[in-house]
């Protein structure tokens, strides 16, 4: 393992390179200061095996980011130790008994536990598909956010007085959150009327309603119009510099060059490489397991990974338009 490092201001990129700067770029690696280390998980589908990952760390306090093509096994593994999937049981595979899976979050034992005791933990996560009740104004969607509501407890619901000082701590902090990411405006508006990348924004809001230490963004940027993509980059680097752990899933590859500290790649359930990403991209296991859905696209090249995603944007914000006015 590699030496400990001391980190005193995560905004710092100096610092932030001193702090995984000679770990080895090897899948499994040990780090310095893991928030979250995962071992044995495994996830089938009949005869599939979705996930199938050996050892992992997460280290403390930078962006790491998850890529690998589609099918990779990325959105299940987040799924599996946020608590929204469970892992396949440990069976016995090959005339040899399969090690149980285990996971843990800043020491915490986190096997197989329930999506909301993962919350409580301090893990929370948004998700491609965004998860914003679209029928509830932008401000009741980040109420549901908060923790430990006394006025959601039957006991206490009706003694307004014990809850009240309560309720109008939240809704200060929810404003606060909602004029940081812009939406201040559309707090009385219905979440369904926002576009997908208001929607994005108003997830990872909410999420930070429970003061979590770390937070799992899955495609943060997909579907998003490219005029709220630096937006949402500079919220992610800011989350980061204030001290809190990001684990996110990408695709776009000048994405994860841009603000990644760290990179993890998978291919077909398994991490394949891990490390910086200039030492990442340039990696063999990468370029072949990247080589399905870009065939001989250079992985050093973003021009092309930059086109596709911005036609791909613009055909959505078109149809999006369109049926706006419908």
């Amino acid at each position: 393992m590699p030496e400990q490092t001391v980190v005193t201001d995560l905004s710092d990129p100096q610092a932030r390179r001193a702090l995984v700067q000679g770990i080895e770029a090897t899948p499994g690696v040990a780090k310095p200061d893991p928030i979250l280390t995962v071992d044995n998980i495994v996830r089938r589908f009949g005869g599939m095996t979705a996930v199938d990952v050996d050892h992992l760390e997460v280290q403390r306090g930078i962006i790491t980011a998850l890529i690998g093509p589609n099918g990779a096994g990325k959105t299940t593994f987040f799924n599996l130790i946020t608590g929204f999937d469970q892992a396949t049981s440990a069976k016995t595979m090959f005339h040899r008994p399969a090690k149980a899976a285990h996971w843990s979050f800043n020491g915490q034992s986190l096997d197989n536990t329930s999506a909301s005791a993962v919350s409580r933990a301090g893990m929370v996560r948004t998700f491609q598909l965004t998860k914003a009740l679209s029928r509830m104004t932008v401000l009741d969607n980040m109420m549901l956010g908060a923790r430990g509501q006394r006025g959601e407890q039957l006991l206490f619901s009706w003694l307004q007085p014990l809850w009240g000082r309560q309720e109008r701590q939240n809704t200060a902090k929810a404003l606060e959150l909602l004029d940081r990411f812009q939406l201040l405006e559309k707090k009385n508006d219905y979440a369904g009327s926002l576009s997908g990348g208001q929607r994005k924004l108003l997830e990872m809001a909410r999420a930070l309603m429970t003061d979590p230490t770390m937070i799992m963004l899955d495609e943060p940027m997909a579907g998003v119009n490219p005029a709220l993509t630096q937006s949402l980059l500079r919220h992610i680097q800011d989350l980061r510099d204030e001290g809190m752990t990001v684990l996110f899933v990408e695709h776009d590859m000048h994405m994860v060059r841009h603000i990644s500290d760290w990179v993890v790649v998978m291919a077909e359930g398994r991490v394949v490489a891990e490390g910086e990403s200039q030492v990442v991209m340039a990696d063999q296991a990468v370029i072949d397991a990247y080589l399905g859905a870009h065939h001989d696209t250079d992985l050093g090249d973003d021009s092309l990974l930059e086109d596709e995603a911005l036609q791909q944007l613009a055909r959505e914000v078109a149809e999006e338009e369109a049926g706006d006015d419908k």
